[in-house]
């Protein structure tokens, strides 16, 4: 038994869509998903293990895991996991009166550099 307009579920209400329509609210539903993903999360949505990441990172499995539970890492860390995945890190700064401010991380052989010559200093 089909159910009334009022009993539909979710899935049958976007099915009844026109395609256009049913893309563009997929493709917000994914944003909108995205927007508030952690990082185990995000992981899992874009189908990599714990194993598949550290390999990615040269890591252990367990040192992916202790990333996934911090409150408080580095950007290069963050940008090296996105990166493990495919994908690319981006920062945007957002003020009252000035247009959003976009911020890439560094390349990776001059942050290494930078790191380098910090230790040296210490």
């Amino acid at each position: 038994m089909k159910n009334s307009d009022s009993t539909r579920t979710l899935d049958e209400t976007i099915a009844s869509l026109p395609a256009v329509q049913r893309r563009a609210v997929e493709k917000r539903a994914v944003e909108l998903i995205a927007e508030e993903l952690s990082l185990r999360e995000l992981r899992r949505a874009l189908g990599f293990t714990q194993v598949e990441v550290a390999e990615g990172l040269q890591k252990g499995q367990h040192e992916i895991s202790r990333i996934e539970q911090r409150g408080d890492m580095l950007l290069s860390t963050l940008s090296s996991y996105v990166r493990a995945m495919g994908g690319e890190l981006e920062l945007v700064c957002r003020f009252k009166k000035r247009a959003p401010v976009r911020l890439k991380p560094l390349p990776e052989h001059k942050a290494r550099g930078r790191r380098e010559r910090a230790r040296k200093r210490a």
